[in-house]
């Protein structure tokens, strides 16, 4: 949810409220809290080193070799720990009570260490306000949403949403996105066999009618395959450059890579600026799909986990350092797995200023997590499996400034 303190840091940029380097304290000033020694991996500023994390007033206010002690009203020990700016989930299930899948986004922090998560069509036009009342306004984590093509969204889980296409209603989703685009990001749609039955891609075909419809700049599709309806290759080329296609690395039947080689609309869809989302989940990830296709140039832009109540409980672990863990002992590196996991989905979302990073200025967001090194085994959703040689382990969240536990703030609120 864009707060008031979102939208004063989003239009102040450059202004007197992102002045909050070193230079603009004095000495004695002190900081909110500080996060001392750890070490800070922000990819958008090319940034792996020791730093101290200095926190006012809900933002990053200082970034500093070491800030003393006597400067912080709070202090959080992070020396040997990973510092990085705060998880962005792109693919999530976050609305618990109507959404059959939903889990609450707070209760996911100490397994995730997120603080800003996407929810992937769980609400449509009929259910979205209660969403934005209910769930997203009264949540700590930062939430912004797609809405679903489909009025009822997933609220009739597992009977697929658009079985009936007459569910599938492009005035009253380009209404909602057009009424919310602060939150809203687009339009969410699951293309797979039994979700949609005899239609095909019909519903895909209005998901980009309603963003088209609303009138909002940059709205965008995000298409879901598994078990993907007809020609491939048609649903592939209807997507537009800046929609998302997520569970690209499925191997549930009509998929992107066949016979072990990649689909060439895929590649088409990837190299036009079709972002490319893991959305691992509990039945959407393959190793041995994802290892040719990324061989064969379909990398992942942004590592979705899509996590729910049902994913949440599969081998395969779809938290989302998890999932950033698999792709790092595919042989990414750190910065690479970060970066898809904090600045690319920052990017896409495209609503708030900074969101991301840890400069100066920005959303005080921040997760810390721990390079823990050693042998490690990893399962796909097929019950394929990998030997790894390390993992990221969350170990704390600060959202707006303020961490999840201790140190407790006081007083005990939230922006």
């Amino acid at each position: 949810m864009q707060t008031r303190r979102d939208f004063l840091i989003g239009t102040a940029a450059g202004g007197a409220l992102l002045g909050l380097g070193a230079g603009a304290y004095a000495q004695s000033d002190k900081f909110d809290l500080v996060i001392k020694g750890g070490e800070v991996l922000d990819p958008s500023q090319k940034l792996r080193a020791k730093r101290d994390i200095g926190i006012k007033n809900a933002v990053i206010a200082a970034l500093e070799p070491e800030i003393a002690d006597s400067r912080a009203k709070q202090l959080m020990d992070a020396k040997g720990k990973l510092v990085v700016p705060g998880l962005v989930d792109m693919h999530a299930h976050v609305y618990p009570q109507v959404s059959a899948l939903g889990l609450p986004a707070d209760e996911l922090v100490p397994y995730t260490a997120t603080t800003t998560y996407v929810s992937a069509g769980d609400a449509g036009a009929n259910t979205f306000s209660a969403l934005k009342h209910y769930i997203v306004g009264q949540a700590r984590s930062r939430i912004y949403a797609f809405v679903h093509i489909s009025s009822i969204g997933l609220s009739g889980f597992p009977v697929g949403e658009m079985l009936n296409i007459d569910y599938a209603d492009v005035d009253a989703a380009a209404k909602t996105l057009a009424e919310n685009h602060e939150l809203v990001l687009g339009v969410k749609v699951r293309e797979s066999l039994d979700v949609v039955g005899t239609n095909g891609i019909e519903p895909l075909k209005r998901a980009v009618a309603a963003c088209e419809r609303s009138g909002v700049k940059g709205a965008r599709v995000m298409c879901h395959i598994g078990n993907a309806p007809g020609d491939l290759s048609a649903l592939l080329d209807t997507l537009r450059p800046g929609d998302i296609l997520t569970h690209a690395y499925s191997s549930v039947g009509n998929n992107t890579v066949q016979n072990g080689k990649l689909v060439a609309a895929a590649l088409a869809a990837k190299k036009r600026g079709v972002i490319i989302d893991v959305g691992h989940g509990g039945a959407s990830f393959d190793y041995t799909v994802a290892e040719p296709a990324i061989q064969q140039g379909l990398v992942p832009d942004t590592i979705g986990s899509d996590i729910h109540a049902v994913s949440g409980n599969t081998p395969g672990m779809p938290y989302l350092p998890w999932v950033m863990s698999k792709f790092l002992n595919m042989g990414f590196s750190l910065e690479q797995v970060v970066t898809m996991a904090t600045s690319a989905p920052a990017k896409v979302i495209n609503r708030l200023d900074k969101l991301g990073t840890l400069a100066v200025g920005a959303p005080a967001d921040v997760s810390i997590l721990e390079l823990v090194e050693g042998p490690v085994d990893f399962v796909d959703t097929r019950k394929n499996t990998r030997k790894g040689d390390k993992y990221l382990k969350p170990v704390a969240t600060v959202r707006a400034g303020r961490p999840f536990g201790r140190p407790y703030p006081a007083p005990f609120s939230y922006p």
